[in-house]
């Protein structure tokens, strides 16, 4: 069992920085980022709009939501930035979601899905089609219900970013909830995945893995979990990927699009931290998800902009 390598923190938070965009007159709408969100049903309408939300305040140009039509009006009135698309529950969400797909640079799959059996089963045919693309993946929530259930869906797939809780997490690689992994086992299940399937598993320090590497997230946020940090954590990775993929940063020894994608998720989950702790330090225990989102402007300045 091979070792993976640690990268260091302090880097990857100054290659986060570098994958970011300058905002200039040169460039088109779309261009800094169009990121498309598979979710949203009848009983989960604010996961697919914290995530949504999210990736365009971090700054995606456009974000389109393929969503089920009695969700759809509801997640329209959350916000009219957003794109949305009632058709996940149609029956030709498969042909009608597989035309969007080339407008969009990065697919996050899961939030607010919900687990009926004929959702699940057009999601796997989407990432079918996605595959085909070899369109780059987020994939959370009941996306993650989904691999955990039929892996296949995602082995060997071209780009994918996992975003797993400990419950997550446990389902997927079928360990006990609370059990404590080396680094090495962990890589080696990867492994079997395929070598371009990247882990963040979320917990007090956020470990972002792929098969040869792995880094930790260690800033501080706060010790409140209300529903809905992990949408906005997915959405502003959406982003930072479809950045990250575009980059032309350059690692010691080569840069490759997993190492870019590590640094895509380590800046999102240094984004996410950073929004908890400021949002906490105002509200406290009475801090909701809507709260972390409003310190999204100033968080990714402090983070990412300031030198």
């Amino acid at each position: 069992m091979s070792t993976p390598t640690i990268r260091d923190e302090p880097n990857f938070l100054n290659l986060s920085k570098q994958i970011v965009p300058k905002i200039t007159l040169l460039k088109r709408k779309g261009e800094y980022g169009r990121v498309g969100i598979i979710g949203g049903s009848k009983e989960y309408t604010g996961a697919p709009y914290f995530a949504a939300i999210s990736a365009l305040k971090v700054g995606a140009d456009l974000v389109y939501v393929f969503c089920t039509k009695d969700s759809s009006t509801v997640i329209k009135s959350y916000s009219p930035e957003l794109i949305v698309h009632p058709v996940l529950d149609a029956e030709d969400a498969v042909e009608y979601i597989e035309k969007m797909l080339n407008r969009l640079h990065v697919v996050i799959i899961g939030p607010g899905l919900g687990r009926d059996p004929k959702i699940m089963e057009t999601v796997k045919q989407i990432i079918g089609k996605c595959r085909a693309l070899e369109k780059p993946l987020v994939i959370d929530a009941d996306g993650l219900f989904i691999v955990a259930n039929c892996p296949d869906v995602i082995r060997n797939y071209p780009l994918a970013v996992l975003t797993p809780n400990a419950m997550e997490y446990s389902r997927i690689f079928k360990v006990p909830v609370d059990a404590s992994e080396e680094v090495e086992v962990t890589v080696q299940k990867l492994r079997a995945l395929g070598e371009n399937i990247i882990i963040v598993r979320k917990a007090q320090v956020d470990s972002i893995f792929d098969c040869e590497n792995v880094v930790g997230c260690t800033a501080v946020g706060s010790g409140r979990r209300c529903g809905g940090q992990g949408d906005l954590l997915s959405g502003s990775l959406g982003t930072f990927l479809s950045w990250a993929l575009t980059s032309d940063i350059i690692l010691e020894g080569g840069t490759t699009k997993n190492l870019k994608a590590m640094i895509a998720a380590y800046g999102a989950c240094r984004l996410t931290r950073e929004c908890n702790a400021k949002a906490f330090a105002k509200l406290g225990r009475s801090m909701t998800t809507t709260d972390m989102i409003q310190e999204i402007s100033v968080a990714f300045r402090e983070v990412f902009e300031k030198s």
